[in-house]
């Protein structure tokens, strides 16, 4: 995400200072005004950034994703809360002013949702924001504290401590710029990726598996959206997105529609496939729709004609046919 949000953050005139984990490669970096390699758990660097930029708008990316967190607890507990808990205090305290404190945006996830099983799932239909928040995932239970963190400081009393607090729970998200990177949902990109490169892909979840989705240009447009909302427009601080809820099948599909000779298999993995399971077919995102104006510019169809097959083919050298999927296979 970060990649996609640093450029756009600079064609809003924002003054850009990031910090990762890794170097920045020179496409992102270039539209940095400062740049720090460090870890999130590197209390005194943020302190230091903090104190030197006194940000107005903070946007907190880093994270362990669901499948590495649930082969290390320990470590995602430690960077996807304890970090994001010295990252709140610290703006919180440094950056409160009354009557104009840090908007702090936040992205959590469909993780925070927790169904029983995947019967419950297929009758629950459209979940909504207050509904099934019991994770099964150490991933989820990571983000839903931690959005219940942000809550705390935005309704602190004491205005000098206070933080905007503003979170959207993204559904999987496919992106053309970066590969996947340990997301219990990238069985999507991770298929498109590899239909577009000409490799045999063997899918981790069975094929009615369905959750919503969406693009990688979709949500960080709607993050930006969300993060420059006025503060008295928002009815809550945590908002449902989506664009479109296919199952793995449908997916399957409509790649095959774009590249006839890829072969996709599926093979379900138990672990994996159970926590797919325990997140929603859908959510119900009509308060981020009335509150700040939500409108994914993305289907799936679109997702793969508009933005996928074009990013796709430059990135991997191919060359397909860039009609519209037949609606008949849908």
């Amino acid at each position: 995400m970060g990649h996609l949000l640093l450029p756009e953050l600079r064609k809003q005139g924002h003054r850009v200072v990031a910090l990762d984990i890794k170097p920045l490669s020179p496409g992102p970096a270039a539209h940095c005004a400062e740049f720090v390699e460090a870890s999130i758990l590197d209390t005194e660097r943020l302190a230091d950034l903090v104190r030197r930029h006194r940000p107005e708008q903070i946007f907190h990316l880093a994270a362990i994703l669901s499948t590495r967190a649930e082969q290390d607890p320990t470590l995602a507990h430690a960077v996807n809360v304890d970090g994001t808990m010295e990252l709140m205090t610290l703006c919180a305290n440094e950056l409160g002013a009354a009557g104009r404190p840090a908007r702090f945006l936040y992205p959590s996830s469909i993780a925070v949702y927790g169904m029983p099983d995947a019967r419950t799932k297929d009758s629950a239909g459209a979940v909504k924001e207050p509904e099934w928040n019991v994770p099964t995932g150490i991933y989820g239970c990571n983000k839903l504290y931690c959005e219940l963190l942000g809550q705390y400081y935005s309704r602190d009393e004491r205005a000098e401590r206070r933080l905007d607090f503003r979170s959207i729970r993204f559904p999987g998200l496919i992106s053309a710029e970066t590969v996947p990177s340990g997301g219990t949902s990238d069985y999507a990109p991770e298929m498109i990726h590899a239909a577009a490169q000409g490799k045999a892909y063997t899918c981790f979840v069975g094929p009615e598996t369905r959750m919503p989705f969406m693009t990688m240009v979709d949500a960080v447009s709607a993050f930006l959206d969300l993060a420059s909302a006025p503060e008295t427009d928002l009815t809550r601080r945590v908002y449902n997105i989506r664009a479109f809820s296919p199952t793995a099948a449908g997916i399957r599909d409509r790649v095959v529609d774009v590249f006839p000779d890829a072969v996709i298999d599926f093979e379900p993995d138990v672990r994996r496939q159970a926590i797919v399971d325990s997140w929603p077919a859908d959510v119900d995102d009509d308060h981020a729709r009335k509150d700040w104006g939500f409108a994914p510019r993305h289907g799936l169809d679109e997702a793969l004609r508009d933005y996928l097959l074009p990013a796709l083919c430059e990135r991997y050298g191919v060359e397909v046919a860039t009609s519209r999927p037949d609606p008949a296979r849908r």
